[in-house]
């Protein structure tokens, strides 16, 4: 099995760095931006840079078209994701293809979810939120507690 590790980087890249029993010892990369905290990556991860879409749709298709070309190049079965939006279109592209993902909705999100976790609720086959009050936004979501 091989995982697709994709979040934007600073707050989302640690929440998925935390969750190395899920992907320690099997192959697996990342998918993340390059804005802040790549230094994060512990040495020898393979990692693949996208652009941040941020809103922006030519830099969303720029994205789209950087993910499709590393999904054909790795193939992997499951993606897990923290979000932000630099991860929805892997995410997407995978789902497109019958691959399994895994959202997990960000720590920092209480009191609204995120727009990430609005697209990927209805596609995730596994949606969790780390705060059992975001049952009331994702109610089929299973609470996992905090990765921290």
């Amino acid at each position: 099995m091989k995982i697709c590790c994709a979040s934007s980087s600073g707050g989302h890249l640690t929440e998925l760095l935390r969750l190395e029993k899920a992907f320690q010892g099997k192959s697996h990369y990342f998918v993340v931006d390059r804005r802040q905290g790549i230094s994060q990556l512990p040495a020898g991860e393979k990692a693949f840079f996208v652009e941040c879409p941020r809103r922006n749709a030519v830099k969303l298709l720029k994205n789209f078209f950087q993910s499709l070309k590393i999904f054909f190049r790795e193939k992997p079965d499951v993606v897990i994701s923290t979000g932000a939006d630099t991860a929805v279109p892997t995410c997407l592209i995978a789902k497109l293809f019958g691959k399994k993902i895994v959202f997990i909705e960000s720590y920092c999100r209480i009191r609204e979810p995120s727009l990430s976790g609005k697209i990927m609720y209805p596609l995730a086959d596994l949606f969790l939120v780390q705060w059992a009050e975001n049952k009331k936004f994702f109610p089929k979501a299973e609470f996992c507690g905090s990765v921290f």
